[in-house]
């Protein structure tokens, strides 16, 4: 039974991600809070302090612990090494202060996803939902499943069918208006502290809180020169790093203040097209995508493809094509259903579309997938803002050190207090002799020099645009000596060059064509193939793409050109893709090749392929390129060239 008990008050919270959280319930006494207000003020201030730096004692003292969906108060805790605590208050929202009538029949689901966490959320009939924040991301309490979920974004467990048909005519305006009550805006906002906050945060820090008593007492006893040396170098070193975070602070929030206001147009249920501010989107939108656009959040491509910039994710401003989620009949999950892969169908926040293709059937449309700090960009600002502990050995040896020193003055402490006692000393010199020796013993001057050298770390990383928000990190950094990167782009040159083919025919290969003497490649299938199989695009009349596949195509010496053509009749996607022989290209048979389908290259598959038509020729032809081991199992067994 006390087990139970124990599991009613306890849950995880982002169970099995990195940043899991254990979440305790508790619910306000007023017999405990009245006594801990009575405290505060005996103790003149000392026991809100000690709360501020422990928040889980404050909790303890004014709460008791009850079943979490009794809860006003949570305890969250992180399951790393640092076990590090976190108090939420559980904040309500009431469905019926929204403008359209909400139903509390309590067999009738308000929005039409029937599995999602927002139907499983409202207490009816009261209309209710109770939620905590955390770190920029609202959950909600599932009263089903009895335990706090995240809310701002699509349920995984969806299916391309569930995708394609539950959410692709678009929302009602009423299941609008609940799921942005309950989700919240579609805004990723980095407050601007002020300053006034970022200086008591700053001072109430145990160092400076620590020094400010050693330095009263010193001045009682008449160390005045010293005593004014250390205030004025600390007031410098608390102004010099409180500036400092607040510019950092201002960058940060204009960096991401134009992401909450894109003009966006969505589908409408029973209404059509809307124009509106992007904030307010909400998980299960149909997104209009009309040209060139800043993604305001994370979405599915349904229809049509595009291709975008993911160079705010990825650092590499190659574009991507996005293709559109295969509209299927699986019940599997569509993450599932694409493997690794479904990053082909997403847009993500933050990145650039760049261009569209209309498949024929309508404009190019994508359901919303994700809103506010959920989405990819929202994830990046949250790390920024709420960076991972890191456990270095410096820092520990130096807490170590810091805690030795305090045990050393505790022991002066008594020691002192024992002499003077013995030698009958007033107490008033005793304490005051005893408490010098304490303070002696952990330089009050630390905070402020470790601030100053910070802060100049600051300015010369600032000198090299180089711009950090935590700080404290700098000194870690310097006990770094192997830095790694995971891209070869990074170390190494970008250039590539092309040396040369070897085609086949007759079963056997040939002699290796050169491009050594600006040699262009002959016609064949080969030809045709480094012409076609690509991802390339024509933007602004200029081609752009992965350099290889840039490489290759202008080894043939074709052009590219847009292409007006509907082929549709064919089932295929438009791709607006045309490749004729340039000025200096080898004699050809054929005209040009009209790309009809572009397959992307997939790191599960290996390989990318296309489907083009060449002019004359009613019929495919089929090109494909990428690992060897993998094309070799498309060959015939029976040629010795493959």
């Amino acid at each position: 039974m006390e087990e139970k008990s124990k599991k009613d008050h306890r849950i995880l919270l982002n169970q099995g991600e990195e940043n899991e959280l254990e979440v305790f319930g508790y619910r306000t006494q007023n017999l405990r809070r009245a006594l801990c207000l009575t405290a505060s003020v005996l103790t003149c201030g000392v026991l809100p302090l000690v709360f501020y730096w422990r928040p889980q004692w404050r909790v303890w003292a004014n709460c008791i612990p009850c079943p979490l969906q009794e809860a006003d108060t949570v305890l969250l805790r992180t399951t790393d090494e640092f076990q590090k605590y976190m108090r939420k208050k559980v904040i309500c929202l009431y469905l019926s202060t929204l403008k359209c009538p909400v139903s509390k029949n309590l067999e009738e689901s308000l929005v039409a996803d029937h599995r999602s966490v927002i139907n499983h959320a409202i207490l009816k009939p009261e209309l209710k939902v109770r939620y905590i924040q955390v770190q920029k991301i609202r959950y909600v309490w599932d009263n089903l499943e009895k335990r706090f979920q995240k809310v701002g974004l699509l349920e995984d467990s969806h299916s391309c069918y569930d995708i394609h048909h539950t959410f692709g005519l678009g929302l009602t305006g009423e299941e609008q208006e609940v799921r942005r009550l309950v989700c919240g805006p579609n805004a990723i906002e980095v407050e601007i502290q002020p300053i006034w906050k970022l200086l008591v945060k700053q001072v109430l820090n145990p160092f400076y809180v620590f020094q400010a008593f050693t330095l009263t007492l010193w001045l009682s006893q008449g160390y005045i020169d010293y005593s004014v040396a250390i205030i004025v170098l600390s007031v410098i070193s608390i102004v010099l790093s409180v500036y400092d975070l607040r510019q950092q602070s201002v960058k940060l929030h204009n960096l991401v203040e134009d992401h909450n206001k894109v003009q966006v147009v969505i589908i409408v249920k029973g209404k059509g097209l809307q124009e509106l501010e992007s904030r307010l989107l909400v998980p299960g939108d149909i997104l209009i995508l009309p040209g060139k656009l800043s993604l305001p959040c994370d979405a599915v491509l349904i229809d049509g493809s595009c291709v975008v910039n993911e160079g705010m994710l990825t650092g590499e401003s190659i574009p991507v094509t996005k293709t559109p989620l295969p509209d299927t009949d699986s019940t599997m999950p569509w993450k599932s259903h694409s493997s690794e892969d479904y990053r082909k169908h997403v847009l993500f926040c933050g990145t650039e579309v760049i261009q569209v293709k209309p498949s024929g059937q309508g404009p190019v449309k994508a359901v919303v997938l994700q809103t506010g700090y959920n989405t990819a960009k929202g994830d990046l600002v949250r790390s920024i803002l709420y960076p991972r502990p890191l456990n270095f050995k410096l820092y520990s040896d130096a807490f170590k050190f810091i805690v030795f020193l305090g045990f050393l003055g505790v022991v002066g402490f008594f020691y002192a207090l024992g002499i003077y006692i013995n030698h009958g000393v007033s107490p008033k010199d005793t304490a005051t002799m005893a408490l010098l020796l304490f303070s002696v013993t952990v330089p009050p001057v630390l905070p402020a020099a470790l601030t100053i050298g910070i802060v100049y770390a600051q300015k010369r990383l600032m000198k090299k645009k180089i711009f950090c928000i935590s700080p404290q990190r700098i000194n870690m950094c310097g006990q770094i000596n192997l830095v790694c990167f995971d891209k070869t782009g990074t170390l190494t040159e970008d250039g590539l060059d092309l040396w040369g083919t070897v085609p086949t025919a007759d079963n056997c290969f040939q002699e290796v064509h050169s491009f050594a003497l600006d040699k262009t490649l002959p016609w064949g299938p080969l030809c045709a193939a480094m012409a076609s199989c690509h991802s390339l695009i024509l933007l602004d009349g200029t081609i752009q793409g992965d350099p290889l596949d840039l490489k290759m195509f202008e080894g043939t010496a074709w052009i590219m050109e847009d292409c007006n053509v509907d082929y549709g009749k064919f089932g295929m996607s438009f791709s607006n893709i045309i490749i004729k022989p340039g000025p200096k290209a080898s004699w050809s048979p054929v005209e040009a090749i009209t790309i009809l389908r572009q397959f992307p290259f997939s790191s599960s598959l290996q390989r990318m392929s296309v489907v083009a038509q060449l002019a004359g020729e009613d019929h495919f032809h089929v090109y494909m390129k990428g690992a060897p081991e993998m094309l070799a199992k498309f060959c015939r067994s029976e040629t010795g060239s493959n």
